[in-house]
Order: structure tokens, then C-alpha cells, then sequence
């Protein structure tokens, strides 16, 4: 949908605004609210009060509040990025945010405006972006008439909602692709393709029923001989430029291991953890933190090696790789682990609880059927969650275009908001 423009524009002054419409102000955003710094707050309590804004959002309550009403709040270090509006009673911590109040505009538009700060210009960390107060009270907006503000504001609230709420259809839709892709795997590596099979119990609760002629093994069982399930280096010492690549659990976030971007350690440390070196054809698997998953080693990535919190396993003749990587995620398997996992600060199993890991193992031109099966299938899945995340990117984009065109004044909504509200009555 396209919108309609104001008649008659002039050139801003401001690099970033460019030309705004004729009748509009530029002014700082110190002349538009007062700013303040938040505070430290001690006396955390934990189911009630007034909410304490952190980090993104509120983490626990205070028995005070330090600001009440509509506010804006700007991050100062890390969160520079993410401004958030508030109405309500409320404490804010001082090493995160800003606080924008009482303000002599629109709150809400005032917010709106926030959002299409270029952070980036005023920081100088890539570690942790900051901005400084002088920064913060100098940046200039475009400024309308209050009624206008008014019009504005209503104008993104309903667009805003309808874009949300296709957002949220698409997750929604994510969450169901990804639900039945688990089922479709589940089914296949625990019951097999032939529906007529006959069936045993597996003598493990979480397996049940399984195909009368496989047989449930232990994945220790089920690895190359010569090698063993074992995890990684314990001390990989200081980035080495050129060194080996080793895999830790946060490399493992993704649907596949990257293939750059990794930490790397001497060639003399990974020479004495030569036991845990991983090669294409292997898989690796979390043992801490995100405990069960499991992904192949590409081959670039031939050679590299382990941390602590990972583990590989190299399959043996009696098992397909990817029949096994299947096995592993399924949901029975990563229930177990998940049964199996401790730990206060973050979950972990051991090897021996590894090792000893029921798996079921089907002859073996049925595991490479259902391998090509699954093969087929989860590029289907693939194919339709990489198309509705492609669908939420650009809601995502067209949302921030709007806001932007909306408060800088590229687009004139004022007959739109005058229409919509006629059309209400």
C-alpha cells in the first residue's frame, strides 16, 4: 500500500533526516523531555512492587518507585539498541538505561522517534555499545504539532498491530513446523517406515513399541572401533591466530556448526587431546548447557577439535551417520537427556551417562532408507520454516520503514487517521 506525502517539504539540516515536511520543527531531544540517569536498588524483593528495569526488561521489584507515568527509557551500555516505552510506576537501573520523562511531546510518539536513533553513530565499542548523556541530549527529531504527534501515533498503533499480529501468526506457524518435523523424526527412528511391521516392546519406557527386528544398544556400542565417546580439551588457553578451531556449546546454537568464528588453541594442546580431534563423517553432541543436541561435523571443519563441554561421537559400521544424528534428536532421546542432565548453574551429563544411552538400531539398509526418507522430509520442513522466517524478516523490515517514514515525515497520515476515525463512528 502505498501512502500520500505532504505538499511541501524542506531540507532539514540534519544529515540523517534529510528533507522533512515544511511546517515541522527540528529540535534536540533535551528540549522534548527531561533526561535522567536511573539508580542503584538494593532492596529487591521478588513477587511484588513496582517492576525494576534492567536489562531489556523488568527482573524483579522494588518496594519504590523511582519514576511514575508515560517514559521512555535508552539504554547506556549494551542495550543502547533497544528503547523501551514505559507507563506506570517504576525503577529503572542505572548502569542500563536512561531515563527520557516528562515529556513535552507525545510520549508515545516520542518513543516512535527513539526507534530510528542510528545507535551505531554514537558509539565507539563494538564490545559493548554505549552512549553518552551530551550524545543522547543533542540527537534532533522532526517535530510535528501536538495534534499531529496525536495523529501519527494512532496511525502506527494500528498499523503496528496488524503487522505484530502476522508476526505472531508466522511464529505460531514456525512452532507447528517445527513440532510436526519432530514427530516426522521421532516416528521414523523408533517405528520405521513399514507400518505392518510387527512389534516388541523395547523394555525402555520412554521407547515403547519398536519394530520386532531391531535391537535397542547402547550408543557406546554403536561407535567406530579404536575410537570412544570422550569430550574435549579442559584448558584451551589464550586465542590462538592460526591455531586449531575447537567447538564449544555455543557454537552449537544454530540448526548446523558455522564454518568460521571459532576460538582456537596451539597445535601443541591440541596434539595432547588427540583422542577428541573430530573428522567429517563424526557428530557432535552437548554435553553442558544445551545437553543432547547434536550436529554433524562438516567437512570443512575436518581436524578440529573439542572443549569440555562437547563431546563427539565417531559411528561404527553397524550404524548410518545420519541415522544415528536422527536417533539422537528425536524427542524420546532428548527427553532422556534431559532426565538425565544436573546442576544448579547449568545442566551436564556425564560420559558414562553418554556412553550408556539407549539407542535402537535397525538393520542396516532400513536405517539408510529411512535416513533418505528423513533426507527428503526435513528439506521440505527446511524449505517452509526458511520461507516463514523469510516472511517475518520482511514484516520486521516494512514495520521499522514505517515507523521511520512515519515520524520523519515522509508519508502523510493525518487523512488517513481522519478517515479510519470516521469510519468508526
Amino acid at each position: 500500500m502505498s501512502f500520500p506525502r505532504y505538499p511541501e517539504y524542506k531540507d532539514s539540516g540534519v544529515e540523517w533526516l534529510g528533507a522533512v515536511p515544511r511546517h515541522w520543527d527540528i529540535k534536540r531531544l533535551k528540549h522534548l523531555a527531561d533526561i535522567q540517569n536511573g539508580r542503584d536498588y538494593k532492596e529487591v524483593e521478588s513477587d511484588e512492587g513496582y517492576p525494576v528495569i534492567g536489562s531489556g526488561g523488568p527482573f524483579s521489584f522494588a518496594s519504590r518507585f523511582i519514576y511514575q507515568g508515560e517514559s521512555v527509557l535508552l539504554g547506556r551500555k549494551g542495550t543502547i539498541d533497544r528503547p523501551l516505552y514505559v507507563n506506570g510506576a517504576f525503577w529503572a537501573v542505572d548502569t542500563m538505561f536512561y531515563t527520557v520523562i516528562k515529556p513535552r511531546v507525545n510520549a508515545k510518539f516520542l518513543y516512535y522517534c527513539t526507534l530510528t536513533i542510528r545507535f551505531d553513530r554514537y558509539s565507539t565499542s563494538t564490545a559493548l555499545p554505549s552512549m553518552t548523556q551530551s550524545d543522547l541530549n543533542n540527537i534532533e527529531f522532526a517535530v510535528p504539532c501536538y495534534e499531529e504527534q496525536c495523529s501519527i501515533t494512532a496511525f502506527l498503533e494500528r498499523e503496528i498491530t496488524k503487522i505484530d499480529n502476522l508476526m505472531a501468526e508466522q511464529e505460531k506457524l514456525i512452532a507447528l513446523l517445527k513440532e510436526k518435523r519432530q514427530t516426522v523424526i521421532s516416528h521414523a527412528v523408533t517405528k520405521g517406515l513399514d507400518p505392518t511391521a510387527p512389534m516388541k516392546d523395547s523394555g525402555v519406557e520412554w521407547l515403547g513399541e519398536v519394530p520386532a527386528h531391531w535391537e535397542v544398544s547402547q550408543l557406546k556400542y554403536v561407535a567406530r572401533d579404536g575410537t570412544s565417546i570422550t569430550y574435549g580439551i579442559v584448558q584451551a588457553g589464550p586465542h590462538i591466530e592460526g591455531g586449531i578451531p575447537y567447538i564449544k556449546t555455543s557454537d552449537m546454537s544454530g540448526e548446523s556448526l558455522p564454518l568460521e568464528g571459532y576460538s582456537r588453541t596451539s597445535r601443541e594442546i591440541d596434539q595432547s587431546y588427540s583422542r577428541s580431534k573430530v573428522f567429517f563423517g563424526d557428530l557432535v553432541i552437548a554435553i553442558r548447557a544445551s545437553v543432547g543436541k547434536c550436529l554433524p561435523l562438516p567437512e570443512e571443519l575436518d581436524g578440529a577439535n573439542l572443549t569440555q563441554g562437547t563431546a563427539k561421537i565417531s559411528p561404527g559400521e553397524c550404524v548410518e551417520r545420519d541415522y544415528l544424528l536422527n536417533l539422537i534428536n528425536s524427542t524420546g532421546l532428548q527427553v532422556y537427556f534431559d532426565s538425565m542432565a544436573k546442576g544448579a548453574t547449568f545442566k551436564e551429563i556425564t560420559l558414562d551417562m553418554l556412553r550408556r544411552t539407549p539407542v535402537l538400531i535397525a538393520p542396516l539398509a532400513e536405517q539408510r532408507d529411512i535416513a533418505r526418507y528423513l533426507a527428503t522430509e526435513l528439506k521440505s520442513f527446511q524449505n517452509l520454516l526458511q520461507e516463514t522466517e523469510k516472511a517475518i524478516s520482511l514484516l520486521k523490515e516494512r514495520r521499522t520503514a514505517l515507523i521511520s517514514a512515519a515520524v520523519t515525515g515522509q508519508i502523510d497520515v493525518r487523512g488517513l487517521v481522519k478517515e479510519e476515525q470516521e469510519q468508526a463512528v
